[in-house]
């Protein structure tokens, strides 16, 4: 509920301080943007990560739903006393459902996929999941667009997910959840929600504004010693000028507050960050774009004074949607959310994603990445600073018009201090493979 409530607040902030926007929106500012057509929204402001799909598999209006089945052997679900991880077979059932619109004004998609779990050996474990995501895109007016994002995820294993390769896509933004730390098998609920307004002034000129909320929660904290809730709440605004057709430069303040519950208290950071951005649009689905600039942080952790600090953060992003081949890549180093930590971070990230369609009925998809995630203001003897490197690779075969079959293996490997779920048992090996049976219908025809 209060998750609820505060998402409510923040998009609130954003409709509200665009009021005065909306109320400039007539035939003057209409006419000011026409000569040089809609601008875009760079990637470091846009709030989106890039899309993985082929450009053939970008269709809208339609209504797509199916059934996924998946097994996998993973090798270190939970901690055991003989100092070995223990490892067991499980089985999932995905049933899914998606809606993908557009009108005149509107384009919005929702994605809902509730997954039941069971366990071989230890059924403890078994749960039901859920995942709800929502993507509003409205055009109030010809220059104005409002953007809504939320999604909701309850899992066990964030790791056994339906459409591993697109649920997760690689993101440019100046701000991205920090959700590189990785439990094994434990219960956790995520909620990640964005609103943002995007006015185009003139023919080149365009600004907004943004309100974002995140949160983590951990319910049974007997199965993550040494991890903690988190939460994030924050917004932005940006400038972004138009030099030529394929060029964007802007400049974007941003101040998110961050909250972190270890065992040892609570703590809190709040920063301010203004970043320099440039883009550049080789086609509209390649792009390659630049961000960078100081930020200040104020840390208060454990009853003991503020810190303050000044760092740097900037990061580097490209992206190429092909009919064939899709890739994207980003990096980035900034101050972010603990993630479970004991407090904000110095966070360094790195991300790639690749798929291939080999033939008509086969594609392949690989992926990897890096986080290292430094405690802003640790204690010597509360450090739980350290280190997230994974890798996946997956391969799908289509038989016929709506059965899948995919395999894929994922690596990873954690170090983190003063965390003993994860230093004790640092790596983790996944086999698994799926079946689908998905099924879309036109709308509206």
């Amino acid at each position: 509920m209060k998750a609820n409530m505060r998402i409510r607040f923040f998009i609130g902030i954003v409709l509200l301080a665009a009021c005065p926007v909306w109320a400039q929106v007539g035939a003057e500012a209409t006419g000011s943007g026409g000569g040089g057509g809609a601008m875009l929204t760079p990637a470091p402001v846009s709030g989106e990560g890039y899309a993985m799909g082929f450009t053939s598999e970008t269709r809208s209006n339609y209504l797509r739903g199916g059934l996924i089945f998946s097994s996998a052997y993973d090798d270190n679900v939970l901690p055991a006393s003989n100092g070995k991880p223990i490892s067991d077979v499980s089985y999932s059932v995905w049933p899914t459902i998606s809606l993908d619109q557009t009108r005149s004004r509107l384009h919005w998609v929702l994605n809902y996929s509730p997954g039941f779990t069971f366990y071989q050996k230890t059924s403890s474990l078994n749960q039901a999941n859920q995942n709800l995501g929502v993507n509003l895109s409205y055009r109030l007016s010809p220059h104005v667009t409002l953007s809504v994002r939320d999604s909701f995820q309850k899992t066990s294993n964030v790791l056994d997910q339906p459409n591993q390769d697109f649920a997760q896509p690689v993101s440019g933004s100046l701000f991205v959840p920090n959700n590189s730390v990785i439990a094994p098998i434990a219960d956790v609920l995520t909620n990640n929600a964005n609103a943002s307004l995007a006015y185009q002034f003139s023919a080149n000129g365009m600004v907004g504004a943004s309100g974002t909320f995140t949160n983590l929660h951990y319910p049974n904290q007997a199965q993550v010693s040494g991890l903690g809730d988190s939460s994030s709440r924050g917004g932005s605004a940006f400038y972004n000028h138009r030099l030529s057709k394929m060029h964007y430069v802007g400049v974007a303040y941003q101040y998110q507050m961050y909250l972190a519950y270890p065992t040892l208290g609570q703590s809190e950071t709040q920063a301010h960050t203004i970043s320099l951005f440039y883009t550049v649009y080789f086609k509209p689905t390649v792009s390659l774009s630049f961000f960078g600039g100081p930020q200040h942080s104020d840390t208060q952790q454990f009853g003991l004074p503020t810190s303050r600090a000044w760092s740097p953060s900037g990061g580097a992003s490209f992206a190429w949607q092909g009919k064939l081949t899709s890739f994207a890549f980003s990096g980035s180093q900034s101050i972010n959310s603990s993630g479970g930590l004991g407090g904000a971070v110095h966070a360094t990230t790195g991300n790639a994603s690749l798929r291939r369609q080999l033939t008509r009925t086969l594609n392949t998809a690989i992926g990897a990445s890096y986080a290292n995630n430094s405690m802003l203001d640790p204690l010597a003897t509360f450090n739980t600073s350290g280190h997230t490197l994974s890798g996946s690779a997956s391969v799908q075969r289509q038989f016929g018009e709506h059965l899948n079959v995919q395999l894929q293996y994922v690596r990873l490997h954690q170090t983190y201090r003063d965390v003993s779920l994860l230093s004790a048992f640092p790596d983790r090996n996944r086999e698994s493979i799926t079946i689908s049976y998905q099924f879309a219908r036109p709308l509206g025809r």
